[in-house]
């Protein structure tokens, strides 16, 4: 579903990412994980085109991002993100936040459209919120609702940029939860999280990156039974003693 083969990226003389090669297959649940600023978020954000590499190739489905003859739109909007902050409408209800998209982009007739964004509420548990605003729900509440927003597009995977960072600690679990459905249901996806229960839980394979390269690519039975590089297992040793 998602290959990258030797993908490099920089900012002036600062180098981001250094020769990151992986894969995702379709089904797989894929968690990146490693310590501040080495390119974990760069790296995914790379998968859908929303940081331009200087070299190297990336491909969704068959697709090659990189191509400057790509419709990067048309392919971001199969391919599900949610970031960090929700970044959803302030000024709109929580079920026009599903729906917008789905008539803008995908032509849905907006009936279809906000029964589709009602089904999505009430999977991840929100529906009584439907015509509430943004700032009117918890942060695990909105982040929920992001995540049924990308869904609301039919996603052929999805990628999570530290979804649950922003969150009071008791909330970070409604957020899990739902994620881990979808890991249950098939969906593809490529996470970048430190929450190390959840990529024991939930994930097929793990990447640990460190200073922009990919260090460890593996299992996540073998990755956290016995990482191989001495930076993985320092990371693992702080991580997993809170």
């Amino acid at each position: 579903m998602i290959t990258m083969n030797k993908v490099s990226k920089h900012y002036g003389a600062f180098q981001v990412l250094t020769d990151c090669t992986t894969h995702v297959a379709k089904g797989e649940v894929v968690v990146v994980c490693g310590p501040s600023g080495s390119g974990k978020s760069t790296l995914i954000k790379c998968v859908n085109g929303l940081e331009p590499f200087q070299s190297g190739e990336v491909t969704v489905n068959g697709i090659s991002v990189g191509d400057p003859r790509t419709d990067l739109p048309k392919l971001r909007a199969h391919v599900g993100m949610v970031f960090q902050n929700f970044e959803l409408f302030p000024h709109m209800t929580i079920v026009d936040n599903l729906t917008v998209a789905q008539v803008k982009v995908l032509g849905r007739d907006p009936a279809e459209a906000q029964d589709k964004g009602m089904a999505l509420l009430d999977r991840v548990g929100l529906k009584v919120q439907a015509l509430k605003y943004p700032g009117q729900l918890s942060g695990g509440q909105q982040q929920r609702v992001a995540i049924a927003r990308a869904l609301a597009m039919d996603p052929i995977c999805m990628l999570f940029d530290e979804p649950t960072s922003a969150l009071d600690p008791e909330m970070i679990n409604e957020v899990l939860d739902v994620m881990s459905e979808l890991a249950q249901e098939g969906m593809t996806m490529m996470c970048v999280t430190h929450e190390m229960g959840f990529a024991k839980r939930v994930a097929s394979r793990v990447i640990f990156m460190d200073q922009g390269r990919i260090v460890e690519d593996d299992s996540k039975d073998a990755f956290f039974a016995n990482p191989r590089s001495d930076r993985a297992q320092q990371f693992l040793a702080k991580i997993l003693q809170h």
